[in-house]
Parts: structure tokens; C-alpha cells; sequence
């Protein structure tokens, strides 16, 4: 499959330098970056979900403390002043 897309000339360039510097055709680059990006894509919105699942399965599990007490602790271990 052959898509195109527009460049600006400032990243056209890097991504020249880059092929030059790798030794490698630009469109194979341009290729391996764009996976690189996508799955690392993925694996961050996975991450995030799992992370939400998690919160909400805490919070389920009586696995939590107020503002307050989160506010609290956040002013002391970083030294923050009290209002």
C-alpha cells in the first residue's frame, strides 16, 4: 500500500539525515519510525487503561483516601505550606 503525506521542508530534512546517516532509503525509515510511534502508541493507551482499571478496582475495594488526606500528605512530603 502507497500513501502519501506532506512534510514540512524542517522535518523532511531530519528525516533525510537520518536515512543518510542510517545508511538506509528514506522511505524505509519513515516506515520503522512510523511503527515505532504507533506501537508505542498502543502500548501507552493499554498502560493507561490498565491503570484506570486499577484505580477503579482500588476504589471498589474501599482502596482510598479522600482529597484532603491525599492534599495533606502531598504538602508534608514536599514541604508545601499550609493554607
Amino acid at each position: 500500500m502507497s500513501i502519501a503525506i506532506s512534510l514540512s521542508p524542517e522535518i523532511e530534512a531530519l528525516l533525510r539525515e537520518k536515512a543518510t546517516r542510517e545508511g538506509q532509503d528514506i522511505s524505509l525509515v519513515a516506515a520503522q519510525l512510523l511503527t515505532r510511534i504507533l506501537e508505542w502508541e498502543a502500548r501507552d493507551s493499554e498502560e493507561a487503561i490498565e491503570g484506570i482499571q486499577e484505580g477503579l478496582n482500588d476504589f471498589e475495594l474501599g482502596r482510598f483516601r479522600s482529597f484532603d488526606e491525599f492534599a495533606k500528605s502531598q504538602r508534608t512530603k514536599y514541604s508545601f505550606p499550609t493554607n
